[in-house]
């Protein structure tokens, strides 16, 4: 493969509990010309200490989490995290952030965000600001920050928030960098999460709309491969949570939480989930280029864990070249 890949992103596929298996894979990634490596949230190895680590062993290569939870961190220590990381990987980093799940929050705060769009607003404004070296002093509904942050020279830091409906799309409009979408149908964002981020951007009076980076989960279809299994390994968690499907039944799929098993085929079926060959995969990379999707970043968590990282790696390449070759 030669020349990078602008628009084109990879995952590290799991939460990783030891350094080698991600500098494997990222290198592989890096040298296959990807935009950026992105992570989850780890409760493993924990998210920014993982990338840390990355940065040290194979420096240069843009990172990006996707996403971090609110409810683990204060929006300064988020804010220093995040520069530390563009500092230490020499490269532009994007600082993924989500309120997580209702019993995430609940298990970590006591109770939910009762207004979690509000919550989100205040975390990226006060970690926004910061990154841009003012002298933040907020005392908001949900967080209070008065403490400068020291200057440190550092590449860009994008903030962005994990959006899966028009509310916290157009959120991401007013006060953030970036939308990032995770297993999000792309005519779903074209129709309704994009128009949603640019209201949010006009009624803010921002002189840019964010753009949207989204998380495809991909998986060759090769012979002997059970791609329900792939998508249940991937996807299963997902697929019986109420604000996952709901986000899939605005976009028309039959997706119910009491039911995960018709909602792996509603993937399927609908090229959610992306299989086939190489080519049908850059075929939906293309539609989610085509939706308005900056970067997307291809997921290959499916076959990572149900036949290991030489495979995962191996169909990440064909994507890629796939993908180079519609370009």
């Amino acid at each position: 493969m030669t020349g990078p890949l602008r628009h084109i992103s990879a995952i590290f596929p799991i939460q990783p509990d030891a350094l080698d298996p991600m500098v494997e894979f990222g290198t592989f990634a890096r040298d296959a010309g990807v935009r950026r490596l992105w992570l989850g949230q780890s409760l493993r190895v924990e998210t920014h200490l993982a990338l840390a680590a990355f940065a040290a062993r194979v420096p240069g290569v843009p990172l990006g989490s996707s996403v971090a939870l609110s409810i683990l961190r204060h929006p300064y220590q988020a804010a220093v995290e995040a520069r530390s990381l563009s500092t230490l990987s020499q490269a532009p980093y994007v600082a993924g952030f989500g309120p997580g799940a209702v019993g995430s929050q609940k298990q970590f705060l006591g109770e939910p965000y009762a207004k979690p769009l509000r919550a989100m607003t205040e975390y990226v404004g006060v970690i926004r600001r910061l990154l841009d070296s003012e002298h933040v002093v907020h005392d908001g509904e949900y967080f209070t920050s008065s403490c400068p942050m020291m200057h440190v020279p550092a590449p860009p830091v994008e903030v962005g928030l994990g959006v899966l409906r028009p509310g916290m799309a157009k959120t991401v409009g007013q006060v953030a960098d970036v939308a990032i979408t995770w297993l999000t149908p792309h005519w779903y964002i074209g129709e309704q999460l994009m128009p949603a981020i640019a209201k949010g951007a006009e009624e803010a009076e921002r002189p840019r709309t964010p753009r949207v980076a989204s998380i495809v989960h991909a998986a060759l279809d090769r012979p002997g491969r059970n791609l329900r299994r792939l998508v249940f390994a991937a996807a299963g968690p997902h697929l019986g949570s109420p604000h996952y499907t709901d986000m899939l039944r605005r976009g028309g799929l039959a997706a119910d939480p009491k039911e995960p098993v018709k909602g792996a085929e509603a993937l399927l079926d609908a090229q959610v989930f992306a299989h086939g060959s190489a080519g049908d995969i850059a075929k939906v990379v293309r539609a989610h280029r085509d939706a308005g999707v900056d970067e997307v970043v291809i997921n290959v968590c499916g076959v990572y864990l149900t036949e290991g990282p030489r495979s995962a790696m191996e169909d990440l390449r064909e994507i890629l070249e796939a993908v180079r070759a519609d370009d």
